[in-house]
């Protein structure tokens, strides 16, 4: 497990249906990309298959929190490159950190802070993740040093930052 991404990388084309009458992404829809970057991500580099899990154990994650911030649109057709990594990690809780910027990545257009929990669907509560699960999330965090979503803006900001 030592040789997995910590920082998984994937592309999205802005589509028509997605956007605001300025040819904008609408708000609403960066966390739909950021969550379908997610999810293909954890399937493709670490073999996390979530609906087969929920299928099959009952258990899956549930989101929980999002803060988000807009910084520069996404435009109608553009290309964009979206980053994700695993920051924060407990037995039932996980924090990721997503990116998106321009194709080249010379524009970080937004970034998101998501919250997960493990969940048991089948009793309606949280549940724990499993010794496998927690080795794989130890081998693949990446911290973040900021406390909070705005003092990490603040450090994108102040350092003028493509992240």
């Amino acid at each position: 497990m030592n040789n997995l991404l910590k920082t998984v990388t994937s592309k999205a084309k802005i589509r028509f249906q997605h956007c605001d009458p300025f040819n904008h992404l609408n708000n609403a829809n960066y966390i739909n990309y950021f969550i379908n970057h997610r999810e293909d991500m954890i399937l493709e580099h670490y073999n996390i298959d979530m609906f087969k899990m929920a299928r099959e154990t009952g258990q899956s994650w549930v989101s929980t929190s999002n803060q988000i911030a807009y910084l520069k649109p996404a435009f109608l057709m553009e290309t964009v490159t979206i980053e994700s990594q695993l920051f924060r990690e407990s037995d039932s809780d996980l924090m990721v950190e997503m990116r998106m910027f321009n194709e080249d990545k010379t524009h970080l257009k937004s970034i998101i802070w998501c919250g997960f929990t493990h969940f048991d669907i089948m009793n309606q509560k949280r549940a724990y993740h499993s010794n496998e699960m927690n080795t794989l999330f130890k081998s693949i965090l990446n911290p973040i040093e900021a406390k909070t979503f705005e003092s990490r803006l603040l450090e994108i900001r102040s350092k003028k930052a493509t992240v």
